[in-house]
């Protein structure tokens, strides 16, 4: 039994890694217009180490009441996810990055390729924590922060740097991330039930 699980395991885990590499191989040979390549590089140099996740975050702490908080909490899921994917999943998986000469990404494509193994995405990570944490705070973002952190993932496979499965990962890591931020940040903030009856207690 124990032989038939590991048997259908590793069979799945072989599949999900063929997908991976047919769907990374689709993108890099898709042909597109030479702006969007070059939007798309771009925009994966400018989320290297946080960057406009950062911007945006001082753009918010300029605000007081709930923009603030959901910068706060926003640097904080960023932090925790950097730790995350760089101290424990990229050294639990060492998935090598992709060979982009092999596949053909295109030379206008291309951004430096990192040092780093591939797995989980960090970029994707960061920017899906980012995402998360400040629309607890602030609804409205949502949409906004939740399609730049779409497209900065997408920009990562585009660019030849990673695996559509990278990505995703970097997301879920991303998301779980931010949600212990958030509820870590919430049971800091929220009245002690001591206190509560304490403040009772008079009037009672």
């Amino acid at each position: 039994m124990t032989q038939r699980i590991r048997t259908v395991a590793d069979a799945a885990r072989a599949g999900a890694a063929s997908a991976d590499a047919a769907l990374y191989a689709a993108v890099a040979r898709s042909t597109g217009s030479s702006r969007l390549d070059e939007a798309l590089s771009r925009l994966s140099n400018a989320a290297d180490h946080s960057k406009i996740s950062l911007a945006i975050a001082a753009l918010l702490a300029t605000r007081s009441g709930a923009p603030r908080r959901g910068a706060v909490r926003g640097l904080a899921a960023i932090g925790l996810t950097s730790a995350s994917a760089n101290l424990l999943g990229k050294r639990l998986f060492s998935r090598r990055r992709p060979d982009w000469d092999m596949i053909g990404v295109p030379l206008r494509r291309r951004v430096r390729m990192p040092a780093s193994t591939a797995f989980p995405s960090g970029h994707s990570a960061s920017a899906a924590a980012f995402a998360v944490a400040v629309s607890s705070e602030v609804p409205a973002a949502a949409l906004p922060l939740g399609a730049l952190a779409a497209a900065v993932g997408y920009s990562r496979v585009h660019t030849g740097v990673h695996y559509p499965g990278d990505v995703l990962a970097g997301f879920a890591l991303g998301a779980a991330c931010a949600a212990a931020v958030i509820a870590a940040d919430r049971r800091r903030t929220r009245p002690s039930a001591g206190v509560s009856a304490g403040e009772a207690a008079p009037g009672s």
